[in-house]
């Protein structure tokens, strides 16, 4: 969709009721009231600098103070110039000149039940030893390392590292192919790439050395490669090419435990991070030193109300941009307790998630709609199983979140007591950017609520005209915010064309948002997932969550087919309640109540009936390969992402 798009975003979806904070976490909050979160917010738009570096001040640890808070030259932003900064040193040091130090910084299990606690001190040591032994493989500030690890603590030990000496990192996501990979390697220049013998998902073994070893036939920058020994014989045999590949054992575990952390400025390249979903040229973000931990810090502590007794429970894999900023950077800086889980929230079957909320007293769960919604159709006896009264609060992230799936989330999970922050942000943006502060704004079922501090949102039309209450248009922030990105690696007019110039002088998130009377922001999906049926332009997510109302059904996607009468056909592919069997009944009810819950311009053109849909690993429905089918083309997409291939399989076999 591009924004030379005449039409107005059709916005349908009436609002819920809302949940005011529970009295006693309100009290106990960081911020206790929407009068207190409204001034905050008020003072930090009016004059973002002043605000900025109050928070940066406070914080942050600094080696050198900043001189200036910003220099503003759209789209490029400076942030805390002058000033010099270790993301480590922040995250670790910090907190080991305190009692802290013997805290628990890290508390994983693998997925066949292997654990492991790491202190804060403990974590402190073995980035020191990856530090030292990047540094004994030639890697200098400014280095790319290529970083595709399972969920296991090294790979949060080979972040920090590379942040302890000045190098750049680059995750890659675990599921991604040896060409995605490669393709990674070679955009950025890597030099090094740690990365693991395989990880365990499922109860199989996923080969990353193997994947490795393709991905570096066509990676010439890529110099060594360090393994860690996860799977060991379970692998197979793996080769070690003798002067490139390091065993982390040997190389790493030998190494002096302390290291200096480097200065680096405050605007030093901290990391890239691709966007995934792309069939075209890999689109590496570009984040830096204390802007994106700022945000990370700031977000966290506010966000999920963190306290010293927490325990922070984000699913993310740490190959998105959640992984990164909410389970490392910002829960570490906080000096927080973090669980890291390496496998299927489903291995070996559906009470894992909730056997390790009850195992290690969960208290903040993040995590995303999709999972809410699988779980859903799951059936309420796995969570039922479990003692989930150590939760104080839920989060949802990634996509926005159906109303009935929060609600289900809020009660069942939560038990009625626990407030839910539905947050609003993007690997671009770096931290979260819309989201209600729990003990100060009232929640919404469906909608993200108000803007963080320092925000500044606005919802216009194609001309960046403000559009009013309950009317759709693109979500865009006027101001710039430190955790923004500061380009795309090696593509300064891609930068350009992409976020700044669709709508002039203003950030452009791809969204499509509306605000509500309660001045609310309802956030409407990306634009490409806007369906444009007879000249009206309708929200995917919208019905999809008309959908998901129904009782009938436990998960929906919806995606567009050409159409030559009304442009586009609307194409449903609908997960029905265990127990329920597809029937031509059940698809006329679906269409009625589509078409009653929001209008006769929704009504399906078509339901498809799946016992599952296509997602990666992370949760995420692959709506451009539903797209596709739904249009009856090959599809040419990359699947490498997939949690299943058969799910793919079993519904080009139902279209045939």
């Amino acid at each position: 969709m591009t924004m030379a798009d005449d039409l107005a975003i059709t916005s349908v979806l009436k609002e819920s009721r809302s949940f005011a904070p529970p009295k006693a976490f309100a009290k106990a909050a960081h911020v206790g009231s929407l009068a207190a979160y409204e001034k905050l917010w008020k003072a930090s738009v009016k004059s973002p600098e002043t605000f900025w570096a109050k928070q940066a001040k406070e914080h942050l640890q600094w080696i050198k103070p900043f001189k200036k808070t910003l220099e503003w030259k759209r789209p490029f932003a400076k942030w805390f110039i002058g000033g010099k900064i270790n993301v480590s040193a922040n995250c670790l040091d910090r907190h080991c000149v305190t009692a802290t130090r013997n805290k628990a910084a890290i508390i994983w299990e693998g997925e066949p039940g292997d654990t492991r606690v790491l202190t804060y001190q403990d974590l402190l040591r073995e980035v020191s030893k990856c530090a030292n032994a990047l540094r004994s493989l030639g890697v200098k500030p400014g280095d790319r390392i290529s970083i595709y690890m399972p969920m296991i603590p090294e790979a949060i030990i080979a972040m920090l590292a590379c942040t302890r000496i000045g190098a750049m990192h680059t995750v890659v996501f675990g599921g991604f192919s040896s060409d995605a990979l490669a393709d990674r390697n070679n955009d950025c220049g890597a030099k090094v790439m740690i990365t693991a013998d395989g990880g365990w998902r499922k109860g199989a073994v996923v080969p990353l050395k193997v994947n490795v070893d393709l991905a570096l036939e066509k990676s010439p920058t890529v110099k060594s490669v360090l393994v860690v020994k996860r799977v060991g014989e379970a692998g197979g045999k793996i080769t070690m090419k003798a002067g490139r590949d390091f065993w982390w054992h040997d190389a790493v575990d030998s190494m002096a435990n302390t290291c200096e952390p480097y200065a680096a400025d405050s605007e030093h390249p901290l990391f890239l991070l691709y966007t995934s979903g792309s069939t075209g040229k890999p689109k590496g973000i570009v984040h830096t030193t204390a802007g994106y931990l700022l945000g990370a810090t700031i977000s966290s502590k506010l966000v999920f109300d963190l306290k010293a007794d927490d325990v922070f429970w984000c699913t993310a894999d740490v190959g998105w941009v959640t992984g990164h900023s909410y389970v490392a950077y910002g829960p570490l800086s906080n000096g927080a307790t973090i669980l890291m889980y390496e496998g299927a929230p489903n291995f070996p079957d559906w009470g894992r998630l909730w056997s390790l909320i009850e195992k290690y007293r969960v208290s903040i769960l993040y995590t995303a709609p999709t999972a809410i919604r699988s779980c859903i159709r799951a059936g309420d006896q796995w969570p039922n199983k479990y003692d989930l009264t150590s939760l104080k609060l839920l989060g949802s992230v990634g996509e926005p979140i159906n109303p009935a799936a929060w609600m289900w989330y809020r009660k069942v999970i939560g038990g009625n007591r626990c407030p839910v922050v539905d947050t609003w942000w993007q690997t671009e943006t770096g931290s979260i950017m819309i989201s209600p502060l729990p003990g100060a704004v009232s929640q919404v079922p469906g909608s993200a609520t108000k803007p963080f501090l320092g925000v500044d949102a606005e919802i216009v039309d194609k001309n960046g005209k403000p559009v009013g209450k309950n009317s759709g248009g693109f979500l865009v922030i006027k101001k710039p915010w430190p955790s923004m990105l500061r380009g795309i690696w090696g593509d300064e007019a891609r930068y350009k064309e992409q976020y700044w110039s669709q709508i002039p002088g203003v950030y452009f998130t791809g969204d499509g948002a509306r605000r509500d009377k309660a001045g609310n922001y309802w956030i409407m999906g990306r634009i490409d997932d806007v369906l444009n049926v007879s000249g009206h332009r309708l929200s995917t997510m919208e019905i999809e969550s008309s959908l998901v109302s129904h009782e009938c059904v436990a998960e929906a996607a919806v995606v567009g087919r050409p159409d030559e009468v009304k442009g586009e056909g609307i194409v449903c592919f609908v997960s029905l309640q265990g127990g329920l069997a597809p029937s031509d009944k059940i698809r006329d009810q679906l269409k009625a109540h589509v078409a009653k819950t929001i209008g006769a311009l929704a009504r399906p053109d078509e339901i498809r009936f799946a016992e599952a849909l296509p997602k990666t690993r992370s949760g995420k429905i692959m709506r451009r390969l539903l797209r596709d089918i739904a249009a009856g083309r090959q599809s040419t997409q990359d699947t490498s992402t997939l949690e299943d291939l058969a799910v793919l399989a079993n519904l080009r076999q139902e279209e045939d």
